[in-house]
C-alpha cells in the first residue's frame, strides 16, 4: 500500500505583503494524527503563514493543499485557536456556552438539533477535560482553564487540522506542560493532525513528531534532531548559527562576529526581523 495522503501539504508557498517577500519556498506536510511545531523568532512569517493556511491570504506562488484539495477560507475541516482572547471578567458567558460558538461559526442552514448540539459540547469538553468548570463563568477562569476552553471550541467542529497559536505565551509551567500533554493526546486519541506556532521549542521537545523551523521567510522541515543542528539552521539562515543544549534546554545564537544582510533584504523592516533569538 502507498504511503497515506497527508492532512495538510505545503508546496513550494511564496506569499508577498505590500511588495515584500515574507515566505520563500516555505513547503511541509502534516499526516493525521501528528503533532508539528511551528517555531521561529520573531518576524519569520510564522503568522502570515497561518493566515495562508486559513485561506485569508493567497500565496504569490505555489500551492497548499487540504485533504489534497486546494485550501479555501473558512473551511470547517480546519480548527483554529488564536493566541490571545479577552474576555469582561464579568461576561455573562459560561464554559460551555464559550465552546458552544464553535458550531455557529462555521455552519449555515438549519442549525443542529438541540439534543446533537449538548451532546458535541459536553464531548468536546470532555475531550479536553473541562467538565469541573463547563458551567462556570468564562471571564474568571485561569489562563490554563480558558486554554482548554479555547481549544475545546475550536474541536466542537470536528476538524481534521488543528492550528494553535502561541498557546503557551502566557501560561505558568505546569499549565504550559498540561496544554502540551493534551494537545499530544488529542492528535494521537483522535487523530487530528495539530500545527502549534511557539518561540521556544524547549516545552514541547518531547510532544512533538516533527518541527518547522521557519527564518528569513523560508523553511525547514524534519523531526527536532534532525532540524535543531549548527549546520541545518546555519544553512537555513544563511550564516553562522550554534545551537547548543545548555541543561537539557535547546539554545540557538548567532556568531557574534558575522554582519550579513541579507539579499533579499527588502523583505524584512528591520534587522531584528531575522536576527537569531534566544528562547
Amino acid at each position: 500500500m502507498g504511503e497515506a495522503k497527508p492532512v495538510l501539504d505545503v508546496r513550494d508557498v511564496h506569499v508577498h505583503l505590500q511588495r515584500r517577500l515574507v515566505l520563500s519556498g516555505v513547503r511541509f506536510q502534516i499526516q493525521a494524527g501528528e503533532f508539528v511545531g511551528l517555531i521561529g523568532p520573531n518576524g519569520a512569517g510564522k503568522t502570515t503563514l497561518l493566515k495562508t493556511i486559513l485561506g485569508l491570504l493567497t500565496p504569490a506562488q505555489g500551492q497548499i493543499l487540504m485533504d489534497n484539495r486546494p485550501i479555501r477560507r473558512g473551511n470547517p475541516a480546519i480548527g483554529y485557536v488564536p493566541q490571545k482572547v479577552h474576555l469582561d471578567p464579568d461576561i455573562p458567558l459560561r464554559g460551555r456556552d464559550f465552546v458552544a460558538l464553535g458550531l455557529d461559526g462555521v455552519r449555515w442552514g438549519v442549525p443542529l438539533p438541540r439534543r446533537s448540539r449538548r451532546e458535541r459540547v459536553q464531548q468536546a469538553l470532555a475531550s479536553v477535560r473541562a467538565l469541573a468548570y463547563a458551567d462556570a463563568p468564562v471571564g474568571r477562569l485561569s489562563g490554563g482553564e480558558l486554554q482548554r476552553l479555547q481549544i475545546a471550541q475550536a474541536l466542537v467542529g470536528e476538524p481534521r487540522l488543528l492550528l494553535v497559536d502561541e498557546p503557551l505565551s502566557n501560561l505558568d509551567i505546569r499549565n504550559t506542560h498540561e496544554v502540551v500533554r493534551l494537545l499530544r493526546y488529542l492528535a494521537r486519541e483522535r487523530g487530528v493532525a495539530i500545527l502549534l506556532v511557539a518561540h521556544d521549542l524547549n516545552p514541547l521537545l518531547s510532544a512533538l513528531d516533527k518541527v518547522v523551523y521557519l527564518a528569513r521567510g523560508r523553511s525547514m522541515a524534519g523531526r527536532a534532531d534532525e532540524v535543531m543542528t549548527s549546520e541545518s539552521l546555519s544553512r537555513l539562515y544563511g550564516y553562522p548559527v550554534e545551537v547548543m543544549r545548555v541543561q537539557g534546554r535547546i539554545v540557538v545564537v548567532g556568531s557574534p562576529d558575522v554582519h550579513v544582510v541579507p539579499p533579499d533584504a527588502t523583505a524584512y523592516t528591520s534587522l531584528q526581523d531575522w536576527e537569531v533569538t534566544t528562547p
